[in-house]
């Protein structure tokens, strides 16, 4: 397992990484085609964004992207999931931003609700899901040394 600086040729691969993370979120509403997210994709890690990638056996499997102390993109690959790339990759976003950080999970996301509370990220705001495209109630965590 590997964590490393994503580089600018793998937009697409970590696209499809997004969409197929997303997918697997069943209980959300599926506003958009694949396409249409992998094309967000493009668009919102541009510049300023620090993304990490997480590699297994030379093939990309999960990212993270943080900016400004907002660790807004958080996906493992399905076929990854539970072999510790989202760990690894949660590491190296707190080796990044020492000071802390926050991110946004959808409240239904138990999963990924376990995941953040196991490895520190505490709870600090529940929300109607009004503010989100989805309308989906979010759960607001922050890591703090």
């Amino acid at each position: 397992m590997l964590v490393r600086p994503a580089r600018e040729h793998e937009i697409d691969t970590i696209a499809d990484i997004y969409v197929a993370s997303f997918r697997g979120l069943t209980f959300l509403p599926r506003l958009h085609s694949d396409e249409e997210m992998r094309d967000w994709v493009r668009r919102v890690m541009a510049p300023g964004h620090e993304v990490s990638v997480g590699e297994m056996d030379g093939r990309l499997v999960g990212f993270a992207s943080l900016r400004d102390g907002l660790l807004g993109h958080f996906y493992v690959h399905p076929d990854a999931q539970g072999r510790g790339v989202g760990s690894a990759l949660l590491e190296n976003v707190k080796l990044e931003r020492p000071e802390g950080f926050e991110l946004w999970v959808f409240q239904r996301n138990d999963r990924a609700r376990r995941f953040y509370e196991r490895r520190g990220c505490r709870l600090i705001e529940l929300t109607d899901g009004s503010d989100n495209e989805e309308r989906e109630p979010d759960a607001r965590y922050e890591w703090r040394p």
